[in-house]
C-alpha cells in the first residue's frame, strides 16, 4: 500500500486523545501533539509520526518517561534561568523554556534558560519558530544519547546534537536553520530502516575505522551496540572539515549540560549500570533576544529579508534550478501538505492502529476499509503562517 495521507485534522485529534490516554494531561497533550505534527508539516518525518509511538508512548509505558511534567524552577535572574524537567514530556518542558527566554528578552533584551533531566523535545526548529513569531532571534539546542564519534574516534561519545537558529524575516517564511550537528540523526536511520532504504556512504563509521554502509537496519543495530558511530558534519577525518562539525557538536553539548550541572556523554544513554532502561535525562538550551531592544522588529525584519533574497538571486551553478535558503523548502512542503494532510508509510499506519486498539478509541483511518472521512475540525493551529 505504501504511504496514505492522513487529514490534519483526524491524525491531531487521535495523537492528542493517545496521549490523554497514557496519561499526558490534555493541556499538554495538546502541546505534544502540536510539535509532533509540526516535524511533518515541515517535511521532517523523521521526528513526526514516525516517532510518536516508538519515541513517547514507549517511553511511557517503560517508565522512563513521566506523563505530568514538573516543571520545577531551580535558579532564575532577570535574564536566565535553570530548569529541572523531572523527566516529563520534552515537549512541554521545551515550549515552556523558550517561552520563559523570549519572556525574559522582551523585558531586558536577551533571554537565556537551560534545561536538565528532560526528555526528547521534538523539532528544534519548533522552538527557534516561537522565537521568531514573537519578534526575537531564536536558538536552542540539545544534547542526546550518545551516537556520534569525534574526529578521529570510532565510539560514540556524544548525540547528534542539534544547534538551532530562528531569525524573523519579512518573508512568508522566516530563517529557520534547523539540523544535527552530525551528517544525519538516529532518527533518519530508524526512517531509512522503516523504508528500506540503505544508508548513506559516509554517514557512519565502523569500530575498525572504516564507513559503514547498506542496510538501514544493519547499521542502527551496529550503532545501538557501540560497533559503529555516526560522523560529524564534513564526515571521517579532518579532509573535509569533520573538525568543525565536532566543535559545533561539542559546544552543544557543552551549552546543554555545564550550565545547569546535567549529564553529558555516555550517561545519556538510556541504561543504568546494568543494563536496565531509566530516564534520558536530556539537557537542552534556549535563548532568546529581542529585535526591539536593537533597531526594532521591523527593521530586522527587512534587512534580514533583503539579505536572504540577495543569496536566492546569486548566480547559480550549471543545471541548479534555484538557490535556497533556511526555511523556504519546509515553508514550500507545508503549502503544498496544508490541504491534504500528513503522508504515513505502513509501518507507522500498523503502530497507530495498535495505540488505538489498546486504548479502545474509536477512530478509523484512511488505509482501513472500514474508514469515515473524519468531520473538519478548524482548531488546527498551523506554526508556519503568511505574515
Amino acid at each position: 500500500m505504501g504511504k496514505v495521507v492522513c487529514p490534519w485534522n483526524l491524525i491531531t485529534d487521535f495523537v492528542t486523545d493517545a496521549f490523554v490516554g497514557y496519561g499526558v494531561p490534555r493541556e499538554d497533550a495538546e502541546i505534544c501533539t502540536d510539535v509532533l505534527l509540526e516535524s511533518d508539516k515541515r517535511g521532517i518525518e523523521s521526528h513526526g509520526c514516525n516517532r510518536f509511538k516508538p519515541i513517547y508512548i514507549d517511553r511511557i509505558v517503560a517508565g522512563i518517561q513521566q506523563p505530568t511534567t514538573n516543571f520545577e524552577i531551580i535558579k532564575e535572574t532577570e535574564t536566565t534561568a535553570v530548569v529541572d524537567g523531572h523527566d516529563g514530556m520534552g515537549q512541554v518542558i521545551g515550549k515552556k523554556a523558550m517561552q520563559m527566554a523570549i519572556d525574559k528578552a522582551k523585558k531586558y533584551g536577551l533571554g537565556m534558560v537551560a534545561v536538565r533531566n528532560s526528555c526528547h523535545y521534538g523539532i528544534a526548529g519548533y522552538y527557534a519558530t516561537q522565537a521568531t513569531q514573537q519578534g526575537c532571534i531564536g536558538m536552542t539546542g540539545t544534547n542526546a544519547r550518545p551516537s556520534v564519534a569525534p574526529t578521529w574516534g570510532v565510539e560514540g561519545m556524544f548525540g547528534t546534537n542539534p544547534f538551532t537558529i530562528g531569525i524573523p524575516t519579512d518573508e512568508k517564511f522566516d530563517f529557520i536553520f534547523d539540523c544535527a550537528t552530525s551528517i544525519t540523526q538516529n532518527g533518519k536511520i530508524e526512517y531509512y530502516e522503516r523504508i528500506k532504504e540503505d544508508v548513506h556512504p559516509g554517514t557512519i563509521i565502523g569500530i575498525d575505522g572504516e564507513a559503514v554502509e547498506g542496510d538501514a537496519g544493519v547499521a542502527l543495530k551496529r550503532i545501538r551496540e557501540g560497533s559503529a558511530a555516526l560522523t560529524t558534519l564534513g564526515g571521517i577525518g579532518e579532509a573535509l572539515g569533520g573538525y568543525k562539525g565536532y566543535g559545533f557538536a561539542l559546544t552543544v553539548e557543552l551549552l546543554s549540560a555545564a550550565l545547569q550541572d546535567g549529564l553529558y556523554g555516555k550517561d545519556l544513554n538510556g541504561k543504568d549500570a546494568d543494563g536496565n532502561l531509566k530516564p534520558y535525562q536530556l539537557g537542552h538550551f534556549f535563548i532568546a533576544i529581542d529585535a526591539d531592544h536593537f533597531l526594532g522588529e521591523d527593521v530586522l525584519r527587512k534587512k534580514a529579508g533583503d539579505i536572504l533574497r540577495s543569496m536566492r538571486a546569486s548566480k547559480k551553478a550549471p543545471g541548479a534550478d534555484r538557490i535556497y535558503t533556511a526555511g523556504e523548502k519546509e515553508y514550500e512542503i507545508w503549502k503544498e501538505r496544508e490541504p491534504h494532510g500528513v503522508p504515513i508509510n505502513e509501518a507507522v499506519q500498523a503502530e497507530i492502529n495498535q495505540v488505538r486498539d489498546k486504548l479502545g478509541l474509536s477512530y478509523t483511518f484512511p488505509w482501513e476499509d472500514n474508514y469515515v472521512p473524519y468531520e473538519k475540525d478548524e482548531k488546527i493551529i498551523s506554526h508556519i503562517e503568511n505574515k
